[in-house]
């Protein structure tokens, strides 16, 4: 069964991982550059790195759908195709939109015979079939076949008891240069980057788990990192819980309603 993702950051590559560890043959879609976070854990990285493997699964950057198809059995194809005007011709069996939009999403039902959304922006029956629950809580990775999930919070999870101060954000437009790198201890006040010449200093201490690349063009309160204050490197390179939570939900939608489509 073939299953296009569309987008390949931190959820997008936890649903990605599943469903190719599951038997599906998948490809995925993503934009140049790529404004991941979490970067060791994002398949959207092959797009600059020709291949990238994460928990054992590798993508690689494919310049055709008929690269693409021919190599979705043995890897993830990714293709540079933002708008997804290559849906066509790959001919998805489903489709699930993984850019973790938090808006009104330009999506809809006649795009694959299956259509899953991933999070705030969706509605179940009007622009897909189904939609992931991506709010922290009791009912993270919960389906809903009819209707739309929690909106958005704006807040992140609390680790350690914190929220908002472990992520990094940017303080006004420009050009992002990294001063340290993911898998780093930074402390409180530590420079973890800049903003043209506006420094951009850590709220917090702990490990730098997530990191924008150097020479991404930034907009004022964009996420460019996050800082784990449980201290642990090896969560750097790991899927988390939450991005398996979601990914189990893809799959349950996969299950159920391939036995209608397919």
């Amino acid at each position: 069964m073939r299953v296009v993702v569309r987008g390949a950051g931190e959820m997008a590559s936890g649903v990605i991982h599943r469903l190719f560890k599951s038997g599906f043959e998948v490809i995925a879609l993503e934009k140049l550059p790529p404004t991941c976070v979490r970067r060791t854990v994002c398949f959207a990285e092959a797009l600059l790195n020709e291949q990238v493997a994460i928990e054992t699964v590798t993508a690689r950057m494919v310049y055709s759908t008929e690269s693409a198809v021919a190599l979705a059995p043995h890897l993830v194809p990714i293709l540079h195709d933002p708008d997804a005007t290559l849906l066509p011709e790959l001919k998805p069996a489903a489709l699930i939109d993984a850019r973790m939009l938090k808006r009104e999403a330009d999506c809809s039902l006649d795009l694959a015979p299956i259509v899953i959304g991933l999070g705030p922006g969706f509605v179940a029956g009007q622009n897909c079939h189904a939609v992931i629950e991506t709010n922290r809580g009791d009912n993270l990775g919960r389906v809903i076949y009819n209707g739309a999930p929690e909106p958005h919070t704006g807040v992140p999870a609390k680790v350690n008891g914190i929220d908002r101060d472990r992520v990094l954000r940017v303080p006004n437009d420009g050009l992002f240069a990294g001063g340290c790198e993911i898998g780093d201890t930074v402390v409180a006040g530590d420079l973890v980057g800049w903003v043209d010449m506006t420094p951009v200093r850590a709220s917090i201490g702990g490990i730098v788990r997530g990191l924008l690349r150097t020479g991404v063009r930034v907009t004022s309160g964009m996420k460019i990192g996050d800082i784990d204050p449980r201290g642990e490197r090896e969560r750097c390179y790991r899927i988390s819980d939450k991005a398996n939570a979601i990914a189990a939900g893809v799959l349950e939608v996969l299950t159920v309603l391939s036995k209608d489509h397919l």
